[in-house]
């Protein structure tokens, strides 16, 4: 239990960092005099480092070992958020959030590794994985209230000091609590299949981020989309060529881990955009402040941590299968009910049934998500798998983000556009809830299966 809680911990901190910048960017832009078209880089700067190298730090975590990479990793966000708190300037601030998300990228990977080999494959293993996906769902709602509650009574420079120490907190327990083993795997680090990861997931990222203010159809979009294509697949071609892959690409072979991957860019990528245009809606139609708005997220946010937890029991009983599909189901009808938000709406009426229902949904599902991206994952691989887990959450929310706000914004009336953009956020939480059940069978994971595409 204390190296869960302690694992649980420095991931809090690291999804905290998503969102919790979005509601203190006012004041981060007023105090440091930053450009309107460069704010959006303050919170790009980090999902770059973080989601480009996401596998790079899964692999390391194999090859180096999971304490020694944790720890850099811890030290690195550390001592980066420290930076962007007594940042001088628009320049030292984003240099300190792309360090911030280079640490991420290894502390991440490293923490969900420890639970997949510290925890036996099964009901053990699946209530550790509930907490873990309480953890990651949740982390968008309470950054919201945290942004909101910390700059508004501190300041901003508050959101990332407090990282500070309880960053060393952690540092502290974990060379008590976790075991300093022997790497899980011997090999070197694929440093070619590395850089095109890299490179890859940046232009995708990119790309994404980018669209709906350059365009979809734009040259620079199209260049960065073609540029990330050209990069996957000169990396699938190295990978199946070199000795020691930095993905082993067999995994995709695994019927249960790439479902999951699947679900996770569905059910990641709609709770988030929810969350953010949920907040938008709050805040610049109804006029709340940043504090009450994040308190208004606090009882969803409670809810999904309840949902999680119960996931991972219900997994352990009925299966995988039902699970995933009632719980993204689930989170469709919360989106449709978001749907309805209308000019002279209220926190009551338009906002809080969905709400609830969407993160009783997202959360049953995500506990799942993790339990079968992670079903039957050996010592040698759960670095690997971990990576791949944690880069579909965060493409998740890269990938329907900017598509979800092209939709908002293509209507005059913010109200219509965050309607249409809801409804289109229930169409992918509904064709997730079916994909888990046309690829999944019932004896999944709970049955302790570990069933492949043919040729497996």
């Amino acid at each position: 239990m204390p190296a869960l809680l302690l694992l649980c911990a420095a991931q809090f901190m690291v999804i905290l960092d998503i969102t919790v910048v979005n509601v203190a960017l006012p004041s981060i832009q007023t105090d440091l005099g930053i450009a309107t078209a460069d704010l959006q880089w303050v919170v790009t700067a980090y999902t770059l480092a973080f989601g480009g190298l996401l596998l790079l730090g899964g692999r390391a975590a194999d090859l180096l070992g999971r304490r020694r990479v944790f720890l850099a990793g811890l030290a690195l966000f550390g001592g980066a958020s420290l930076a962007a708190a007594l940042a001088p300037s628009t320049g030292a601030l984003l240099a300190a959030r792309a360090l911030q998300g280079v640490g991420a990228a290894l502390l991440s990977p490293a923490a969900l590794s420890f639970i997949t080999t510290l925890f036996a494959d099964g009901p053990e293993r699946q209530r550790a994985l509930a907490a873990w996906a309480a953890v990651a769902a949740s982390g968008g709602a309470f950054g919201v209230l945290a942004g909101g509650l910390l700059t508004e009574v501190l300041g901003w420079q508050a959101i990332f000091l407090i990282n500070v120490p309880v960053g060393g907190t952690v540092a502290v327990a974990a060379m008590r609590v976790l075991p300093a083993r022997s790497p899980g795997a011997r090999g070197r680090l694929d440093a070619g299949g590395a850089l095109l990861a890299c490179a890859s997931l940046v232009a995708l990222i990119y790309a994404l981020v980018e669209a709906p203010d350059a365009g979809w159809s734009s040259p620079q979009t199209l260049a960065l989309f073609a540029a990330a294509a050209a990069g996957v697949g000169t990396f699938v071609l190295v990978e199946s060529r070199v000795r020691e892959p930095l993905v082993r690409l067999n995994v995709f072979r695994r019927r249960t881990t790439v479902t999951a991957l699947v679900l996770m860019l569905a059910g990641m990528g709609t709770v988030l955009s929810a969350f953010f245009f949920t907040s938008l809606y709050l805040q610049e139609v109804l006029g709340h402040s940043a504090l009450r708005t994040g308190l208004e997220f606090l009882p969803g946010a409670l809810l999904l941590v309840a949902a999680a937890h119960a996931g991972g029991r219900l997994v352990a009983g009925v299966g995988a299968k039902p699970v995933l599909a009632g719980g993204m189901a689930l989170g469709g009808v919360g989106a449709l009910l978001l749907s309805g938000v209308s000019a002279g709406g209220s926190y009551l009426s338009d906002v809080l049934p969905g709400l609830l229902v969407l993160d009783a949904g997202i959360g049953l599902a995500a506990s799942a998500i993790f339990i079968t991206a992670t079903a039957g994952v050996g010592e040698e691989e759960a670095g690997m798998v971990s990576g791949l887990t944690t880069t579909a959450h965060e493409l998740g929310i890269a990938l329907v983000l900017p598509v979800l706000s092209t939709i908002a914004a293509s209507s005059e009336l913010l109200t219509l556009g965050l309607g249409d953009a809801f409804r289109a956020a229930a169409l992918l939480a509904f064709g997730a809830a079916l994909l888990a059940l046309v690829l999944l069978r019932r004896s999944d994971v709970a049955a302790g299966a570990e069933p492949a595409f043919a040729g497996h």
